[in-house]
């Protein structure tokens, strides 16, 4: 049997992106993924809504008040996940994506205790995320790494909000 490669993950200011980075390909595939799961596939980038074509031609300025995880496998980028500046003494993850290729590797898991533990570098209480409720995969890792369904910041039909406190109880034994 073939030993799993080290997964390393990055943390980049996104006013640091480089166009070199591998994130705007994430990105793409990400959205457009999206977009067809939400029964509205486009048949490229240039089909995606003005807001989401944006973070993918350029990152850079989409994301500038933002933290950008990535994680490679063998020099290769293999996931992103974006960590939203702070309101609130909270920090929002978004647009956690790992390429297929890679799935089943741990990568999600790695980028989202990445996050938390910025946050807590951070000195903020928590971290709260948004996902489609039809990707039940996304939300069982959630679940497993402490976050809970809270009451909806956002308005939009058929997204889940969840929450965590970036330092969980610990139980004595």
């Amino acid at each position: 049997m073939t030993e799993p490669r080290e997964v390393v993950v990055v943390r980049r200011p996104g006013r640091a992106l480089s166009a070199r980075d591998g994130l705007a390909e994430l990105l793409a595939a990400y959205h457009l993924r999206t977009q067809e799961e939400k029964g509205e596939a486009v048949a490229g980038v240039d089909g995606l809504p003005d807001r989401y074509r944006a973070e993918i031609t350029d990152p850079q300025v989409a994301f500038a008040r933002d933290e950008v995880l990535l994680a490679s496998i063998g020099g290769t980028v293999a996931g992103c996940l974006v960590v939203a500046a702070p309101v609130d003494g909270r920090s929002e993850v978004k647009r956690l994506w790992t390429a297929p290729e890679f799935r089943g590797l741990g990568i999600a898991r790695r980028l989202v205790g990445a996050a938390l533990a910025h946050a807590e570098e951070s000195g903020l209480r928590a971290v709260r995320l948004s996902v489609w409720q039809w990707r039940a995969g996304a939300i069982a890792l959630y679940e497993r790494l402490g976050f809970t369904v809270t009451g909806s910041w956002d308005e939009r039909d058929r997204l889940v909000c969840m929450e965590r406190p970036v330092r969980a109880e610990r139980h004595c034994g």
